[in-house]
């Protein structure tokens, strides 16, 4: 508690890492969805990639982009945004495949696009999985993200990292209950969101 800035700053840090990362990967996994929604074969051949990108070992992945990327942030961004496309993606598509078939027809009866159809009928009703798969999205980059400081990526990782080197039991502690407060915290703040809308 003497030394604040030496907490805040990794906790900053991390809060923007996560940030960053959430919204490349929501980008991607909407437009990776609105593709799968197409085709059948196309989602599985997706979700089949992300399932076997997302059982590589995060140092393992790390180390495979530290030749094309770079230590640091980059390429810290990049494996989390790779990873998030499993959770995202699964969640959403069978979110919305799971949207009653009777209820798009009847929009469709009643001269609704496919896109309208998309977004506003199937994307409200599938809400409940959307939510869940970004609340699983935030904790795994959280989770993850403390790994990305081997690289130089910061955040609260560089405290639990220099925690174990030097023995300091409060720098261990201070970066445990901080990674595990920040996914704890904002996983109930998306579930209030979700409950407003």
């Amino acid at each position: 508690m003497e030394h604040p800035d030496k907490v805040l700053g990794p906790l900053l840090e991390h809060i923007q890492l996560v940030l960053i990362t959430l919204v490349i990967s929501l980008v991607i996994a909407s437009i990776l969805t609105v593709i799968c929604m197409q085709s059948e074969k196309v989602s599985g051949v997706m979700n089949n990639l992300f399932s076997v990108i997302y059982s590589i070992p995060s140092l393992a992945l790390f180390a495979l982009l530290i030749p094309i990327s770079g230590l640091g942030r980059t390429s810290a961004i990049i494996v989390l945004t790779l990873y998030n496309q499993y959770l995202l993606l699964r969640n959403f598509t069978t979110g919305l495949r799971e949207v009653d078939p009777v209820v798009c027809e009847a929009a469709k009866g009643i001269g609704m696009t496919d896109m309208q159809i998309l977004t506003k009928i199937r994307i409200p009703l599938a809400r409940k999985a959307i939510f869940a798969g970004i609340r699983l999205a935030v904790v795994s980059t959280i989770g993850i993200g403390t790994i990305a400081a081997s690289i130089n990526a910061g955040g609260l990782g560089t405290l639990l990292f220099e925690g174990l080197r030097t023995m300091n039991i409060p720098k261990i502690l201070w970066g445990s209950v901080l990674s595990a407060g920040l996914a704890i915290l904002i996983n109930r703040v998306l579930k209030l969101v979700e409950d407003r809308l």
